[in-house]
């Protein structure tokens, strides 16, 4: 979507322009994005910046003003445009068409009887009613005002470019100098810079506001840092430079924070990714990481992300969540983690299930708070993010190609490595590839009590997610021979989702009971019921069990574990929202 604009001068013909999203110095100087070569023109008159489809003008106390519809421009506050308005600078009328489409092509008319599908909601004038789309809403992060960001990454970008020749920062980080005296000099530097700079900040920004994004730019991860600090944050989107979301308490938020350019977007991503060896170009522009707290972080970089540099980071809790914390939450009941804590100890192969942020990690890592302290476990990772409390835990973590397309260790390498190492219970972060099926051989050859998640949205649909995994190891097994080894090898499926209102339930505890002829038997042992909504638009509901017994419950009393058989019954059973 592009802006459009007229420039009529008297004596000559008008000129169309078309201004993408950005900001634009509007001057007779030469280095100006329009250039107007008139006598009563400043050299930075003015300062148009084009943010969701409106224009807003900024004088930069300009030697004649700026005029808007006749009215003269408080110099450094923004003042908005609408489609027709007229700015005058000097003897030059500059009108605000409006928004357009950039070479978009007309939309073909449809013709009702060409569909089968029933047609939009019309008006009585037979006009179609555009449903209305709900704004995401908006998080202060910085304290930086919307119409003040342009203006403010235009500064940034002046002053970055300027520090850049004064402060080698890199050449000083590699010669070892202390961070604190990093930070000092970084901060004396930027403060220079900026009391040189002819651009005024805008109304609303403070020096401190301006000097504190600086500095995290220069020598930290830049906007990062600010959603990073906070425990109430869950995961950090950046879209480009200009785009900052966050999840807060399962819910969507765009922040009021931004990076300076596309370059200080990449400069984070460098300094996430080279303490751990891995690396980010155009030969190879996508790569998952880890921050030192142990938050998944992947970047994605042009040509394949259109909009800019974008990183993705699911942070975790800085003190992992307990089983009391899920309850607490409401992502399952006190009998239901009872009774996956009896699964565990007598050492059943479990599954934990569910889509993309459903919170699978997280109840691995309660899962995994069950193992007993005297075993030895082996956790094998894409990227180390389980945190574990036993005292013998070995951590293994894949490793990328090189720069040569060499060195590659993965998943399944180290499955088969860790085979070797005499463990007592492997954990496998997530099970993406043919390591599915020396998972499963490791489950059936006397590993059991292993655990692993899997990408699948109910429990059969992670059975039939399996059986494509294995064939993934490239051999040409016969899908019984497959649904057998599942069988045997795995006890349970956890189910867990992420519902409409962002919370996270476990939905189902199922048991892989047999096979009968060439199908999986399955039963369910607990369920989580919706019900409706509440005021507050949450999910209302009960966690329940079906009356099923789970078929290892012998062995559970055999192990002389505290379990009352009774949290099966759904008549005793109370319904707990």
């Amino acid at each position: 979507m592009m802006f459009e604009i007229v420039i009529s001068q008297p004596g000559q013909g008008d000129a169309l322009g078309k201004l993408a999203p950005g900001s634009y110095i509007v001057g007779s100087d030469p280095q100006s994005h329009i250039q107007l070569d008139l006598p009563e023109v400043s050299a930075r008159h003015a300062q148009f910046i084009v943010r969701d489809n409106v224009l807003y003008v900024i004088d930069l106390n300009s030697s004649n003003g700026t005029y808007v519809d006749g009215s003269l421009l408080i110099p450094n506050t923004p003042a908005e445009t609408h489609p027709g308005s007229v700015i005058k600078i000097g003897r030059l009328n500059i009108m605000a068409r409006g928004p357009v489409m950039d070479a978009a092509p007309a939309p073909a008319p449809v013709s009702p009887a060409a569909s089968s599908a029933s047609p939009p909601q019309a008006s009585s004038a037979g006009e179609f009613i555009t449903p209305k789309r709900e704004k995401v809403p908006k998080l202060t992060i910085s304290g930086v005002p919307d119409v003040a960001r342009p203006v403010i990454q235009e500064i940034k970008r002046h002053a970055h470019a300027e520090l850049l020749k004064r402060l080698n920062l890199k050449k000083m980080v590699l010669s070892g100098i202390d961070e604190k005296a990093l930070e000092e000099r970084a901060k004396i530097t930027i403060r220079e810079v900026l009391s040189e700079l002819s651009i005024p900040l805008p109304t609303g920004v403070s020096s401190e506001m301006l000097e504190r994004e600086m500095i995290q730019e220069a020598i930290g991860l830049g906007p990062l840092d600010y959603m990073i600090e906070r425990d109430d944050i869950t995961e950090i989107m950046v879209n480009g430079p200009n785009q900052v979301f966050v999840e807060m308490k399962g819910v969507l938020y765009r922040t009021d924070t931004a990076f300076a350019d596309n370059a200080q977007v990449m400069a984070a991503i460098e300094r996430i990714v080279s303490p751990l060896g891995r690396r980010i170009d155009e030969s190879s522009p996508m790569v998952d990481a880890r921050l030192p707290d142990g938050s998944r972080v992947n970047a994605i970089i042009p040509p394949l992300s259109l909009v800019g540099p974008s990183i993705t980071i699911r942070k975790f809790s800085k003190n992992p969540y307990q089983v009391s914390d899920l309850i607490n939450f409401g992502s399952l009941t006190a009998e239901m983690a009872q009774f996956l804590e009896a699964a565990v100890l007598v050492r059943k192969n479990i599954v934990i299930s569910g889509g993309t942020g459903s919170g699978k990690t997280t109840l691995l890592n309660v899962l995994s708070s069950f193992l007993p302290n005297r075993e030895r476990i082996v956790t094998v990772e894409d990227a180390a993010e389980l945190q574990l409390n036993q005292e013998h835990v070995v951590r293994l973590e894949s490793r990328p190609p090189n720069i040569e397309g060499r060195g590659e260790i993965t998943i399944r390498d180290l499955v088969r490595n860790s085979l070797r190492m005499r463990p007592d219970r492997i954990v496998v972060g997530e099970c993406r590839g043919g390591e599915a099926l020396d998972m499963l051989q490791a489950m059936n050859t006397g590993h059991d009590g292993s655990l692993t998640t899997i990408h699948a949205n109910t429990p059969r649909d992670c059975l039939s997610r399996l059986e494509t995994l294995v064939l993934m190891a490239g051999f040409d097994l016969p899908l019984r021979a497959i649904r057998e080894q599942i069988t045997s090898a795995i006890c349970l499926v956890v189910q867990v989702s992420r519902q409409r209102d962002g919370s996270r339930k476990i939905t189902n505890i199922s048991e892989i009971t047999k096979m009968e002829g060439e199908v999986i038997t399955m039963q369910d042992i607990f369920v989580f019921t919706q019900t409706g909504w509440d005021e507050d638009n949450r999910i209302v509901g009960y966690y329940e069990p079906t009356g099923n017994i789970p078929s290892f419950m012998d062995e559970i009393e055999r192990a002389k574990i505290d379990l009352n058989i009774s949290i099966f019954d759904p008549k005793k059973y109370h319904r707990k929202k």
